[in-house]
C-alpha cells in the first residue's frame, strides 16, 4: 500500500475518563502513531478526520435545527479537529496539510485534488477536514470520495472503543459476537453492517476501494495495517 486514506472519528480524539472534547494525550497519541507510520518510508497518507466530538449534525437537527445548518456546525467542528492533529503530528516532525472543503484561507489549504495529490508525494501528511463542504453526508462518504479522487490504494477505517473490527452483532452488548476477517461489499449491504455509512459502502464499492476496519488505538495497529497484516476486517 502506497497511498493511503486513514479515517477516523472525531470520538477518537476525545478523552474516555474525562469530559475533554479534544484530549491532549489521546492525540498526541494517535500523532505519534502517524508519524511512525511515516518514518517507514514509502507511504503517502491522507486523514480524514470526523467531528463527533464537537458536533452531530443529526443531532442538532433532531434538536429542531435546520438540518444544513447544522451540519455546517459540523463541519466547522472537522477543521477544529484537523487543526489540532496538524498541531500534534508536526510536533513529531513530520509536516502537513490541512486542506478543507470549505473556504478558510486563513487557517488551512483550500480542497484541490492536484495540489494535495502533489502535497502525498513531497511526503506531506495531508488531512482533509469539512467533509465534501456539503450537509447530509457523513465524514465516512467524504473518506471515500477523497480517496478516489486521489487514487488511494485503500480506506483504513480506524475505530476505537475497543472494538477491533466488524462484528455480526455489537461486541460491547454481546459476549458471543463473531469478527469477521473478511467481507464482501455485498455481504455488508445485505447483512446492513456498520462498517461505514451505506453511501460510502456503496460508492467503495462501485470504486473498486478495499476498506479496511481495524482498532486504531492499539499500538502499533496502523503499522501493522499498512503492512498488510491480518488485523480487523478487510471489506473488499
Amino acid at each position: 500500500m502506497r497511498r493511503v486514506v486513514l479515517k477516523l472519528s472525531g470520538e477518537a480524539l476525545a478523552s474516555a475518563a474525562s469530559d475533554e472534547t479534544i484530549d491532549a494525550t489521546t492525540v498526541d497519541f494517535l500523532a505519534r502513531e502517524i508519524a511512525a507510520a511515516m518514518d517507514r518510508g514509502g507511504l503517502e497518507l491522507a486523514v480524514v478526520v470526523g467531528g463527533g466530538n464537537i458536533w452531530r449534525g443529526a443531532t442538532g437537527a433532531m434538536a429542531g435545527m435546520n438540518r444544513a445548518s447544522s451540519d455546517i456546525m459540523g463541519m466547522l467542528g472537522t477543521v477544529i479537529n484537523a487543526l489540532a492533529l496538524q498541531d500534534a503530528i508536526e510536533s513529531h516532525g513530520r509536516p502537513t496539510r490541512v486542506m478543507t472543503a470549505l473556504s478558510m484561507d486563513q487557517v488551512a489549504e483550500p480542497y484541490i485534488r492536484r495540489r494535495a495529490v502533489r502535497h502525498l508525494e513531497k511526503g506531506r501528511v495531508v488531512i482533509f477536514a469539512a467533509g465534501m463542504g456539503n450537509p447530509y453526508f457523513t465524514t465516512d462518504t467524504p473518506a471515500a470520495q477523497r480517496a478516489a479522487e486521489i487514487e488511494a490504494d485503500v480506506v483504513l477505517k480506524g475505530t476505537h472503543g475497543g472494538v477491533d473490527g466488524v462484528y455480526d452483532l455489537d461486541p460491547r452488548a454481546h459476549a458471543d459476537a463473531v469478527r469477521f476477517d473478511e467481507l464482501s461489499f455485498d455481504e455488508v449491504i445485505a447483512r446492513d453492517l456498520r462498517v461505514m455509512d451505506m453511501t460510502a459502502i456503496t460508492f467503495c464499492k462501485d470504486n473498486r476501494l478495499p476498506i479496511r476496519v481495524f482498532d486504531l488505538m492499539a499500538p502499533g495497529n496502523l503499522g501493522r495495517a499498512l503492512d498488510g497484516a491480518p488485523v480487523g476486517t478487510l471489506v473488499r
